[in-house]
């Protein structure tokens, strides 16, 4: 981590058929994680492993993970698509986003 007092941001994704859905994993400086899933739930963690665990069994991929052959095989390129921005509240509205008719 950069700053002890700052959390670390991670984005990762699902994808269900030309859908993309975002989830926001927060590590804390105690070690302890949060992920924020699309419904603006915030899921609690003990620990970052044991939230990616839960991450990868709903089959969401770490999106700085993806390379641009990865994404052109879930049928986008990674210059289309970025993690939605703002804070919690407003993150809730944009953690689904489509990608149209191409999926």
């Amino acid at each position: 981590m950069n700053d002890n007092d700052t959390p670390v941001d991670q984005w990762w994704l699902a994808q269900l058929g030309n859908t993309l859905i975002w989830a926001r994993l927060r590590v804390r400086p105690a070690g302890t994680a949060e992920v924020l899933d699309s419904d603006g739930n915030t899921l609690s963690y003990d620990s970052e492993d044991t939230a990616r665990a839960q991450l990868f069994d709903a089959e969401f991929v770490a999106f700085d993970g993806l390379d641009e052959e990865d994404a052109l095989q879930r049928g986008f390129t990674l210059h289309e698509i970025q993690p939605p921005e703002g804070d919690d509240d407003t993150l809730q509205g944009r953690m689904v986003q489509s990608l149209g008719g191409r999926a």
